[in-house]
């Protein structure tokens, strides 16, 4: 029986490998049709802590030029931002033709953690869920592709995660006090997101919901749809001939004993 199910896990492994690198060669052709078109992208992931987003980025930009397709994962405002007008902030990091750019949590942070947590008054909130409507239609009328998703992981999978983050020291890192704050205010988040999707879910710009609880299937499903919801065509690639390697006329280079080698532990 044990051995079945270990044939059984490695055919899903293999199986989800074959799928990401199929995918995989699609957002290639994807990165050249935005590249050469000239197109900008701006994609948002949000969602509850431990839902798979950073996995799901991770794979999503795996294959991209990192000139090309950008992550922005700000931190916490500078005195100097908190002054600012809100979106302000992440305007610089907005796309130009032939750009990607990635946001790991974004300008939503104000209807989630700040409004769970209290880092913004109700009138900056309030402010942020009429303001955000109209700021992404202006995205959308410049030119810019804007694709939102939500990663939904259940409050079952968040434990199960959060566990093996604290017993594992190589996850240890991911775990934050701001998990345990997450936690102790799974209802407060839940209203808020059912806040933000009643004022932020919009025809131009509508939020894509990931079921989240199966990482594996919520990475291939997310990175299909990104591919189905911007237009693009496979693009020819130039053949490329590596030229020979010149002579060495009248040059004798010093030998290999003069530089210090890593040692070969391996």
């Amino acid at each position: 029986m044990a051995e079945s199910n270990i044939k059984t896990e490695k055919k899903k492994k293999l199986n989800y490998e074959a799928e990401l690198e199929t995918l995989h060669k699609e957002l290639v052709h994807l990165q050249e049709w935005v590249k050469n078109e000239g197109l900008k992208v701006v994609i948002v992931f949000e969602g509850r802590d431990a839902s798979g987003k950073g996995g799901t980025i991770k794979r999503f930009t795996e294959p991209l030029n990192p000139r090309v397709c950008k992550i922005v994962a700000l931190g916490v405002p500078t005195e100097k931002e908190k002054s600012q007008w809100y979106f302000q902030r992440y305007v610089p990091y907005l796309p130009a033709a032939g750009e990607i750019v990635v946001f790991d949590r974004s300008w939503y942070n104000r209807a989630g953690v700040e409004k769970v947590m209290g880092f913004c008054t109700e009138d900056e909130y309030n402010e942020f869920l009429r303001s955000c409507p109209e700021f992404e239609r202006m995205l959308v009328r410049s030119g810019i592709i804007v694709l939102k998703y939500w990663f939904s992981v259940s409050d079952e999978e968040q434990e199960k995660r959060f566990k093996s983050r604290i017993e594992n020291p190589l996850k240890r890192w991911k775990f934050s006090p701001m998990d345990l704050e997450s936690r102790s205010r799974w209802m407060e988040y839940s209203k808020a997101k059912d806040a933000m999707f009643a004022h932020t879910d919009t025809k131009q710009v509508p939020w894509y919901v990931v079921d989240a609880d199966n990482k594996k299937k919520a990475r291939l499903n997310c990175i299909s749809h990104i591919l189905s919801k911007i237009p693009y065509e496979k693009m020819n690639l130039e053949p490329i001939e590596l030229p020979s390697l010149p002579e060495n006329v009248g040059y004798v280079r010093p030998p290999m004993d003069y530089q210090t080698f890593v040692p070969d532990k391996y």
